[in-house]
This record gives C-alpha cells, structure tokens and sequence, in this order.
C-alpha cells in the first residue's frame, strides 16, 4: 500500500502537491487590498452600514488560521482511509501521471462537494460543522477564510473517487485547488463576468447569492468550482438584488469557539426537549429549522426549494 500511494503521490509535481499553502500570501494580500479599497474608496453599504468591519474580519482570519491544524488532522484521516480503499477495495488504479486522471479527480470532487454542501444546508447535524462560515454578515476576502473546524463529512462524500481508481494524493488535489478558487468569489467588488462564465462558473455574484439570508436566496447556488450542477440538480438562483449576509438567527458573537461550537448546543438542547424519538431525530437529521408539527401547529417543509429557519 505504501509503494502505491508514494507512486500517486510522487507523480504530482512538489509545487503542486498543496496549493492551499502557496496561495496563503496571496490570500493575505488581496485581504489587504479590499480592506484598504474599502476604508478609503467606498467605506459605507447602502445602508449606512461598514463594508468591512476590522473586528469581523479579524474572527474570519482567526477561524481561518485554526482551521488549518483542524483540516490537516482530517485529511490525515482521510488520507489513511482513502489509501486503504485505493489499495485493496478499488478494482483498478486509475494513471496517477495521466492527464485525463487530473481532470476527472478535480471534476469528481467538485461534483461530490456540490452534494456535501447541499447535505451541509439540509441536514441540521452536519449545518452545524457548516454554519460558522455563514456567520458573518459582511461578505467579502476575509469571509472566505471563515472556515469550519470539522470537514469530516466532505472526506465520506468524497470516498467514491479513490473507490473508482482515482489516486488519494489527487482527490486532496482537487480539494486544495477548489478551496483556492473559492477564495476568490468572496468579494463584492466584482459584479457579474462574461455570460459564458456566469453560466459554467461560480462566481462572486452566485456565491453572493449562496452567502444571503433571503428567503429567495437560502439554499441556493451550492457550486463550488462549477455552477453548473445547480442548473442540473435545481438549485440555481441568479442574484436579484444585494443580499443580507449572515445567519436568519445572527450569533451576535466574535467569540471563536462559540461561533464554531452553538448549533451543537442547539441541537442537544432540542433533543434534550423532546418528548419522543422521531422527534429527536428530527432536530438531528432534519433541515435547520425543523419543528414537529406539535410545536409549530404544522410539519415545517423539508424540500430545498422551500427556505427554512437557519
């Protein structure tokens, strides 16, 4: 197993082997850049209101920052899984060096990522690993290093492609360089792109659309590279108006570990509150939001396309 994930490994060249790492100065300095355009070009939205507020970018860089150690033990763990299934459970080993072994590694983790997202705003248990970097409500450089602490349900998404023959050191590949370009549609100082690239990409205006709490905007725009699985799968909003970033129940927190850590106390205080089981189950494996019918004097919808309390 060993000699199999080295050759995969191995067939990468070094300067690509972690894209995350060589793009963290560039990160910093675009942070910098929209801060500076922001305090000395157009420091107030529409509404009066900062663009960008020091105290909230400095908790999206904070989060950010410890999410590298949390993330690096998670891909640890799914290095170790994913080698074994590439090993002995995959029924062939794609070419590590081949090209068209690229392109299907970055379009099959793109694709599962649009389902692992999608299950992370429809699944109240695994929103709460994901709500933290809805918790801001300015969006913006430094939102995009608002990063969850707990990406283990991406790494079980995920575990078809090393059970397809694609090499474990090119899945982390395709994850490192889709968190790179995610960085970048988290501005609103770009408005929308050429047609052609509005309808296959994501874009800042999409993502501004993913990151707003109207109604018509919650669970919408789940793409991460590719905008185009939510024009396949219906869950594509095109963006109307400005939105109004943040939780439908802001935290009101700067504090790091509980902007990571309340929607676990919710959902065990909920459980803890119900009467039967299906209850319970509910308040876990429902959409955010979810009531029993007892307490809301009706079954609260569950489809993506109806919005729901987050």
């Amino acid at each position: 197993m060993t000699d199999v994930f080295s050759s995969a490994w191995g067939a990468i060249p070094e300067a690509l082997r972690e894209p995350v790492v060589l793009a963290m100065p560039f990160f910093v300095l675009f942070v910098l850049v929209e801060a500076f355009a922001a305090y000395h070009l157009e420091d107030e939205r529409p509404d009066g209101s900062p663009r960008y507020d020091r105290r909230d970018a400095f908790t999206s860089v904070s989060l950010g920052a410890v999410s590298v150690g949390t993330m690096a033990l998670w891909k640890g763990l799914g290095l170790a899984a994913y080698a074994v299934l590439y090993a002995y459970v995959a029924p062939w080993h794609l070419p590590p060096d081949a090209w068209w072994t690229v392109a299907l590694a970055l379009l099959g983790v793109d694709f599962f990522f649009y389902w692992a997202h999608r299950v992370a705003h429809r699944v109240r248990l695994v929103w709460a690993t994901h709500q933290a970097h809805h918790s801001s409500e300015h969006f913006n450089f430094s939102t995009a290093l608002r990063q969850k602490w707990n990406n283990s349900h991406e790494l079980v998404a995920w575990a078809p492609l090393p059970l397809l023959g694609v090499p474990p050191a090119l899945v982390f590949l395709g994850f490192s360089v889709s968190l790179v370009y995610q960085f970048f549609v988290h501005t609103e100082r770009v408005g929308t792109l050429w047609r052609p690239i509005e309808l296959v990409f994501n874009t800042p205006s999409h993502h501004r659309v993913h990151h707003g709490s109207d109604p018509e905007y919650l669970d919408r725009n789940y793409g991460g590279i590719l905008i185009v699985w939510d024009r396949l799968f219906g869950t594509f909003q095109p963006e109307l108006h400005r939105p109004t970033y943040g939780l439908t129940k802001p935290v009101g927190t700067y504090n790091l570990l509980r902007l990571q850590t309340h929607e676990y106390a919710a959902i065990a205080r909920d459980v803890r509150q119900a009467p039967t089981l299906r209850e319970k189950l509910g308040y876990v494996f429902g959409p955010p939001g979810w009531r029993p019918a007892a307490a809301s004097g009706a079954a609260v919808p569950a489809p993506a396309e109806v919005p729901v309390e987050r």
